[in-house]
Order: C-alpha cells, then structure tokens, then sequence
C-alpha cells in the first residue's frame, strides 16, 4: 500500500471516528458476541448453505473462537460460540466443532497476519468457483478490496480430509481470498471489520458478475482504477459499514448477543 494511501486511510478515519458525547456506532461488544453478529450478518447476504460453514477468530492467548457445527449462521447467539485449543478441540462451549476445523488450524498457523478465516459455501461465490472463473469487477462496491481472489481449481473432497484441507490452505498461499473450485470460498482477515467487508465485498462481486454477464457482458472497472479503490478501504474497513450492518442485525434480533 502506498504511502499516500496509508495517509488518506489515517485522515478519513480521524475524520468519521465518533465524537465525544454522540451515540457510540455499536455497544461495546465481547469477542463472541462480535463473531455471533458476524455469523448473522454473513448469513443474509448469502454465507447460508444449511449448516456449513466456519469462522475462527484467534484471541490474544492463542485459542480460537468459533461458530459451532450443528446451528446455522442465521440463529447463532454469543453464547453458543466455542473457545478452541491451538489444535481445534473444544475447551469451552455446550457444541460440537466441525471436523473440517484442520483447514482454520492449517491457516492460522502458516498465517499470522491472519486473525479470522472464513469458510463457506455462499450462494453466488459458489456458482463461480463451480465455473472455475474469476468474477470481473462491474462496479465500485466489487472493488472494495483490492486484488483478485485466487482460484484453486483442484476439487479433491472435502475438508475435513487432512490432505484435502491442507491443499487448500497452501493454495490460499498469501491471498486474501480464494475460490476453491466445485466447492466454495476462503477469506481470511486481521479482524471482524476486514473479515466483514472481505466476505461481502466477494459475494457481492460474485453475484453482480453473474447478472452483468447474463445479459451478455459489461465493461469491467478499468484495473487501475479498481486496485485504488480497494486499497483506500481494505485496510480498515468501508467506514461505518460493519457498525450499521451490526446494528441492524441486533435491532433485528437482540438475543444474538445473549
């Protein structure tokens, strides 16, 4: 990132940063009631293929935090989110974990700029990492993250497999995000906020992509143009944007954060 576009980050959000005496953007919130929204919020936008799917969270004494397997993303409260050791068994928490939780492990450990990784099956990224194709970027919020998703474009089973998981953390390599061919997406993060506009910013790409090109094709972003945009807000996140999308799943639901 360049040294002027750290600068306009540093402005913009000494700029919006809430005042005193305003209303805060969003309570103070744990750590598992921060995920438990995170599972909501991804959950209407398309993150909502039954009950697969995982999110791990790392936490400042080497555990993980983690949706559990049996619930959808769409009902889980804070109090249902478990605590993981550094292998992925539970130590705290009344469910169970998935057995394709080796790929977060795999991920986090060969990664440590990365805080959470995202696993799932969304409607839309799921139709181009079928189709083996990278979705164009056809407007401005698809380019909110700068950079293309990789695509892995082995499909060797799922997950769980230890070989399996493993194939797909090393094809994740250094990206942000990937398309795991026949399968789903990988997105990984320093935190909520990235993790939040990351995996929304690739569905969006994804399903506005898919509808351009239904009508026969557009004229994509020029790259130049997309890579700036991305860079001004990957960073630290579209101002307000995971505050107001939070907020609006609490005044949907409050008892996600019980």
């Amino acid at each position: 990132m360049s040294k002027e576009t750290d600068t306009l980050n540093a402005v913009l959000m000494a700029r919006y940063a809430p005042r005193p005496g305003r209303y805060p953007l969003l309570p103070a919130l744990t750590p598992q009631q921060s995920l438990a929204l995170l599972c909501r919020v991804l959950y209407r936008e398309g993150y909502n293929d039954h009950i697969a799917g995982h999110i791990t969270v790392r936490q400042e004494d080497g555990t993980y935090l983690a949706n559990p397997w049996e619930l959808t993303w769409g009902e889980v409260c804070a109090a249902d989110i478990l605590r993981l050791d550094q292998q992925g068994k539970v130590i705290d928490g009344d469910w169970n974990i998935t057995p394709a939780i080796n790929l977060h492990i795999d991920i986090h450990t060969a990664r440590h700029d990365v805080d959470v990784v995202i696993h799932n099956h969304p409607q839309w990224g799921s139709v181009w990492s079928a189709a083996g194709r990278i979705p164009p970027i056809y407007d401005q919020t698809s380019a909110l993250v700068d950079t293309d998703p990789g695509l892995y474009d082995e499909y060797r089973g799922t997950v769980e497999d230890g070989a399996a998981g493993r194939a797909a953390a090393d094809a994740l390599g250094t990206k942000k995000w990937s398309l795991l061919a026949n399968h789903g997406v990988l997105v990984v993060a320093n935190g909520i906020r990235q993790a939040h506009l990351r995996a929304i910013t690739l569905e969006w790409r994804c399903r506005l992509a898919w509808r351009v090109e239904s009508l026969g094709g557009g004229t994509p972003l020029p790259a130049e143009v997309a890579t700036a945009t991305g860079e001004r807000t990957d960073a630290n996140g579209f101002p307000f944007l995971w505050e107001a999308m939070a907020r609006d799943e609490i005044r949907r639901d409050p008892g996600v954060l019980e």
